[in-house]
């Protein structure tokens, strides 16, 4: 059994808080804001989970110190925006080689950093590691079968956080690539505002499976020029995260990108899904680290103009298919 503190309460903080504790884990909850902790207290459950009932037992509240106190494990699943000044607050009560574990997804706007480095910015005495993949907190809610990968600098530490999140319901790999599992987990929620304006359009299935397959070719070159490995973005928090979040109503990114293909602004759909949509802060990101390193990410580019530069969502896609012509792998080769 380990202690493990939940900082955030949002659907997929409390899906993974229920799934530890199912697995005989002290699970204590933490949020900043306030109505948040009264309502759980109160009454167990979480609106946007209403299937899930919260025992008795697992603790929600606002006192930081209370959280982390002699905390195992720190499990920081907070929207992306709020990771720095979350990990600054964090920073009095964590404690010489805390494992924290980032289950957030996005890459800070202003520095360009991954969520792992921001946190590791915040605090250096930290052991910093990242969980990821295809998970839905709706499914996990519920106990379906469902699989990711966790992220750290050493075996020792992958491994701990293996051991402590695996069950008959969800199977953890390991990895030694933070950075690709990151940036396979940000560009994912661009990508999936695509499909979803592509649906908002009335496309079909050709167009999903291009957007799907061209986007994780993007994703895979811009990761691969940042440092990530090419495993990586053929695994589970690569084409694994995409694929179910294009192809999800669960997923907010897809559900923001329908309405945006139905004519709506950036705004109105943000408002409509009524939670954070990361792929709106990653987009501008993403398109900055592609310009950095040099790298063509046509879709991501299409998507910041539709959403930041009043461009049309079916001029975009014209723009795409209409692009000079060229090799669908650059440097295969020819026999002749």
């Amino acid at each position: 059994m380990a202690k493990i503190s939940m900082i955030g309460a949002g659907s997929w903080a409390i899906a993974l808080a229920s799934l530890l504790h199912h697995q005989g884990n002290e699970i204590t909850v933490w949020s900043a804001v306030e109505r948040e902790i009264t309502a759980l207290n109160a009454t167990r459950r979480l609106p946007a989970l209403p299937d899930l009932k919260l025992p008795e037992t697992m603790l929600f509240t606002e006192d930081l110190e209370q959280a982390m106190k002699a905390s195992d494990m720190l499990v920081m699943a907070v929207p992306s925006i709020y990771v720095r000044q979350t990990a600054v607050r964090l920073r009095p009560f964590c404690k010489e080689g805390q494992i924290v574990v980032n289950v957030a997804k996005g890459i800070e706007d202003a520095s360009l950093m991954t969520l792992s480095s921001v946190i590791g910015q915040e605090l250096p005495m930290a052991d910093v590691a990242v969980l990821s993949g295809p998970s839905h907190a709706e499914e996990v809610s519920l106990g379906l079968p469902t699989t990711c990968v966790a992220g750290a600098r050493s075996r020792q530490t992958a491994e701990r956080i293996q051991e402590v999140f695996m069950s008959p319901v969800f199977r953890v790999y390991t990895s030694p690539d933070i950075l690709g599992i990151e940036i396979g987990g940000a560009l994912k929620n661009v990508i999936a505002l695509a499909a979803g304006i592509a649906d908002g359009l009335g496309y079909g299935d050709n167009t999903k499976a291009a957007l799907i397959t061209r986007g994780i070719y993007e994703i895979t070159r811009l990761g691969l020029a940042m440092g990530g490995k090419a495993s990586t973005f053929g695994g589970l928090s690569g084409i694994g995260d995409l694929i179910v979040t294009c192809a999800s109503m669960h997923s907010r990114n897809r559900r923001a990108g329908i309405l945006i293909g139905k004519g709506h602004s950036m705004k109105e759909a943000m408002d409509e899904v009524q939670m954070v949509v990361e792929g709106v802060y990653s987009a501008k990101a993403g398109l900055a680290l592609a310009e950095r390193h040099q790298v063509p990410v046509p879709i991501i580019t299409e998507v910041n103009q539709v959403l930041f530069e009043g461009k049309s969502a079916r001029n975009a896609v014209n723009d795409l298919m209409l692009r000079d012509r060229t090799e669908e792998s650059a440097g295969a080769g020819w026999e002749t």
